[in-house]
């Protein structure tokens, strides 16, 4: 069994500056993702950055973020985090990040809903895909080892202290443990169960309710104005300050307020700037393959969609996961879930509250990413190793239940999926009769066609929604 001071489970900005900055810290981390180098530039490009590049403080930025998330907002996580903006803008471009420019040579930066002054700043279209890039490229000149196909299936803990997690690897359908003192969940959010496991799994999630954390910002769903009808395109919030406008069917203009109210509207980028053209090719390209729409002509329908999640393990400022214990005088105590931290869309830190702020997203996945992963890096050399019999007995739990999979007579995989997502979806006409009904499969399990071993993508892909079922029960009994 391999041990390793710190595993860091996903691909995306946040786990990828979670790598980089444990390494920096002196410890050499192992990350494991389902997927490999470059998966998670296919992220849905919901916004750019925010960051006060043109303010000589980020107090406005903070209070924008504030009105936008509401009471649920953690006031210092917010002032921290919008602080970190410029200092993380600066140090991706000194690695190497291409940013879109104005005249003069400064990052451009495009006024966006909700955002006083214009501080909407990245590289158009591709700014996920960019920062990623850029991201790898530093994780790789450091050394750090990646264990692509790795399937995580859960934390191995002992008096609430980290000791290891449990994976299948893909490649051979064999359970593999590590033996670790932090581990750090980082990875896609819980979309998929609006749409396909493969948009979110939210594995993040799912491992930390497997370890008994309660989560919280469950209630809260966002939703994405700039969403294309039934193919899964969701446009950046960009585009808004490049001359796209929101217009009902009549032509006047609109906020994204109103579509997210449902009212009927269309996208016009018919006067994107010219200059910006380039900067959303790629946009346009895909509304071109998937829709046969023209943006230089055609009005593109919107229908919001849920393009991104926020709800997740509960932190701390140092991406330490948190829990509530009562104690002998009845009040509760906030304790750490010893050697465990989330990241970015695995966390909930208090940073968006009701609705994020556009470009926000983004910083907050690499500013908590580099917190929990500086903190790791100081407090795992400090601390040992254990856990070996709690190990063990998780591995045959594992393949306990991989078995039972395997071996079930519930529903297909493809059926399962649909009918969890028509679950969480009328969650509000009866979250009792969706808890009934999510409950009800995950008992009945599932059935597969492809029953081996090796690289068996259908038993991936129910493990994964077996996960995703327990974030929407987390969904239903939140709030």
């Amino acid at each position: 069994m391999e041990s390793r001071e710190v595993v860091i489970i996903g691909s995306g900005p946040s786990a990828l500056r979670a790598a980089i900055a444990c390494a920096d810290g002196g410890v050499a981390p192992l990350m494991i993702d389902e997927l490999g180098i470059g998966s998670a530039s296919g992220s849905p490009p919901v916004a750019g950055l925010a960051a006060s590049i043109d303010e000589l403080n980020s107090a406005a930025h903070t209070e924008d973020t504030l009105a936008a998330g509401g009471e649920l907002c953690n006031e210092s996580t917010v002032s921290r985090t919008c602080n970190e903006g410029v200092p993380t803008l600066a140090e991706l471009e000194r690695w190497g990040l291409a940013l879109r420019r104005r005249q003069g040579g400064l990052p451009h930066a495009a006024p966006a809903p909700g955002h006083q002054v214009p501080r909407l700043t990245g590289c158009g279209d591709s700014t996920v895909r960019e920062v990623t890039r850029v991201l790898e490229e530093q994780t790789i000149k450091r050394g750090i080892q990646r264990n692509a196909d790795y399937l995580p299936l859960s934390i191995v803990s002992d008096n609430n202290q980290v000791r290891g997690i449990v994976t299948l690897n893909i490649s051979t359908g064999r359970i593999e443990p590590f033996q670790t003192k932090a581990v750090i969940l980082a990875t896609e959010g819980h979309q998929g169960l609006w749409s396909s496991p493969s948009e979110g799994p939210g594995t993040g999630s799912a491992l930390a309710i497997s370890a008994g954390i309660e989560m919280r910002g469950m209630e809260t769903t966002p939703r994405h104005p700039l969403t294309i009808r039934d193919c899964g395109i969701h446009i950046p919030m960009d585009v808004l300050g490049s001359g796209g406008r929101i217009r009902r069917e009549n032509g006047d203009d609109i906020g994204p307020e109103e579509a997210l109210g449902g009212e009927p509207c269309v996208l016009d980028l018919r006067a994107i700037d010219s200059d910006a053209k380039i900067w959303f090719s790629q946009t346009s390209q895909r509304i071109r393959d998937r829709i046969d729409l023209d943006i230089t002509r055609d009005v593109i329908p919107l229908s919001p969609g849920v393009a991104y999640t926020t709800g997740g393990a509960p932190c701390d400022h140092e991406g330490r996961v948190i829990f509530e214990e009562q104690n002998t005088e009845g009040s509760s105590a906030g304790l750490w879930h010893t050697g465990l931290y989330a990241a970015g869309r695995s966390a909930h830190t208090g940073m968006h509250g009701n609705s994020p702020l556009p470009g926000n997203l983004l910083l907050d996945d690499l500013v908590s990413g580099k917190a929990a992963g500086t903190h790791a890096a100081g407090w795992a050399p400090s601390t040992q190793f254990g856990g070996s019999t709690q190990i063990d007995q998780a591995v045959q739990e594992a393949s306990n239940r991989i078995s039972s999979i395997r071996e079930g007579e519930g529903a297909t995989v493809g059926n399962f999926a649909s009918k969890l997502s028509a679950a969480i979806s009328a969650k509000a006409s009866s979250k009792e009769a969706a808890l009934v009904e999510i409950r009800g499969m995950k008992d009945s399990g599932f059935r597969l066609v492809d029953t081996s071993a090796v690289m068996n993508t259908e038993m991936v892909e129910a493990l994964r929604l077996h996960g995703l079922a327990s974030v929407a029960e987390s969904i239903l009994t939140s709030g």
